[in-house]
C-alpha cells in the first residue's frame, strides 16, 4: 500500500496531502499551546482561500494554457452569494459550520454558473486577447456589486439597483449596501473548513490532471489541431477546466467573505487577480505543490516584515524578483534535474540490491 503511495504516479499528490495534513497539524498544536502570534491566527483563513484559489487558477493557465486575470470576480461572486445565504439562514440554520457549508456550497454554484456563462464567448479567444477580456468580466462583476442594495425583512427579500430604494420594516437586515459592500457579517469562517477546502481543491485537481479527460485537457494545450483531428472537443475541455476553476474560487470567495465583519466589493478588483497569478507563476505552471508553497510563502511575508515599515514592499518587491530569476535560471534547473536523477538512480540500486 505504502510503495502504491509513494510511487511515481502517485507521489506528486501524496506530498501534496501530507503537506497540507502535516502543516495544519503543526498549527493546531501551536494554536492549542497559545504559541501562534495574533497576526498569524488572523492569516490562517485569508491563507486557505488564496492557495485555493491558486491552485484554482493554475488548472486554468497550467493545465489547461489559458491566461485568465478574472479570477478575483469569480472570489467576489462567491463572497457575496454565501454573505446573503449566511445572512438569510441565521436564524433558521444555527449551527455555524453546516451554514458555513450551505453557504460555500451556494457561492461555488453561484460562481460556476457566472463561470460558465462568461466562457462561451471567452474561451473563442486566445493568449492575450482571452486575458484583457477575463480581466474586463473582472472589473464588470465589482462594478455589478458596487451598486446592488440587498435586504430581506418579514415581507421576503427587497433588491434596488443604482440608487437605494431598499426600505426595511423593522427587525429587516441589510445585506449588500452598494459600494459599502456587506457589514455586519457572522464570522463564522474557520481554519479547519480553510484546509478542508485545500484538500477538496487538491482532490478535485488531481482527479482531473490524472482522468483521460486530464489527458485530453493536456493534449488540447499542446496542439488544439492535432488534440481535434484525433476527435477532442477542445472548447467542451477548456469549459470544463474554466468552471471547474470558477467554482473553487466562488468556494474560496465565500469561505474568505465569511471570516469579516465587514466586506467591500473594492476588495476584489484586478489587482488581486494579479496577485493571485504572481503566485501561479512564481509556483511553477502546472505544479500544485510549488503553488501552495510560493502562496504561503508570498502572502506571509509583507506581514512578516512589518517591522521595517516603509521598506517592506520595497524588499518584497526584491525577493519576487530574485525568486522569479532563480525559477527561470536554466543552471539551476539543470543541476536540479540531475539531483533527481541521481536520486531516482540510488533509489533504483537500493532496490535491486533488496532483490
Amino acid at each position: 500500500m505504502l510503495k502504491k503511495i509513494f510511487d511515481k504516479n502517485h507521489r506528486t499528490r501524496t506530498i501534496s496531502y501530507l503537506l497540507v495534513i502535516g502543516a495544519y497539524l503543526i498549527l493546531e498544536v501551536f494554536m492549542k499551546t497559545g504559541n501562534l502570534s495574533s497576526m498569524v491566527k488572523n492569516m490562517l483563513v485569508p491563507l486557505c482561500c488564496f492557495i485555493t484559489t491558486a491552485i484554482a487558477l493554475n488548472l486554468v493557465v497550467g493545465i489547461s494554457g489559458e491566461l485568465s486575470l478574472g479570477h478575483a470576480g469569480f472570489m467576489s461572486v462567491g463572497a457575496f452569494t454565501a454573505i446573503v445565504v449566511s445572512g438569510y439562514l441565521a436564524k433558521t440554520v444555527t449551527v455555524a459550520p453546516l451554514r458555513l457549508a450551505i453557504a460555500m456550497a451556494a457561492g461555488a454554484l453561484t460562481a460556476t454558473f457566472v463561470g460558465y456563462l462568461i466562457s462561451i464567448p471567452v474561451l473563442k479567444l486566445e493568449g492575450d486577447y482571452l486575458a484583457i477580456v477575463t480581466l474586463a468580466f473582472c472589473q464588470i462583476i465589482k462594478s455589478l456589486i458596487n451598486n446592488i442594495y440587498l435586504g430581506f425583512d418579514e415581507n421576503g427579500f427587497q433588491f434596488s439597483f443604482i440608487d437605494d430604494k431598499v426600505k426595511l420594516a423593522k427587525g429587516g437586515k441589510a445585506l449588500i449596501s452598494g459600494p459599502l459592500g456587506a457589514t455586519g457579517t457572522a464570522r463564522i469562517a474557520s481554519f479547519t473548513a480553510g484546509v478542508i477546502l485545500i484538500l477538496i481543491a487538491l482532490m478535485i485537481s488531481y482527479n482531473l490532471i490524472y482522468s483521460k479527460k486530464g489527458r485530453a485537457i493536456m493534449a488540447s494545450r499542446d496542439n488544439r489541431i492535432a488534440a481535434r483531428s484525433v476527435g477532442i472537443n477542445v472548447t467542451q475541455m477548456k469549459t470544463l477546466t474554466f468552471t471547474l476553476s470558477c467554482a473553487l474560487a466562488g468556494a474560496a470567495g465565500a469561505l474568505y467573505a465569511l471570516n469579516y465583519a465587514t466586506l467591500t466589493p473594492a476588495k476584489f478588483d484586478y489587482n488581486q487577480s494579479i496577485l493571485v497569478l504572481v503566485y501561479v507563476v512564481l509556483g511553477g505552471l502546472g505544479n500544485i505543490n510549488g503553488t501552495i508553497v510560493a502562496t504561503t510563502l508570498l502572502m506571509m511575508l509583507p506581514e512578516m516584515m512589518r517591522f521595517l515599515d516603509r521598506y517592506r514592499m520595497l524588499i518584497y518587491a526584491v525577493v519576487l524578483i530574485l525568486i522569479m530569476l532563480a525559477s527561470n535560471n536554466p543552471l539551476l534547473k539543470q543541476k536540479l534535474q540531475q539531483f533527481k536523477t541521481k536520486l531516482s538512480e540510488k533509489k533504483g540500486a537500493r532496490n535491486n540490491a533488496g532483490e
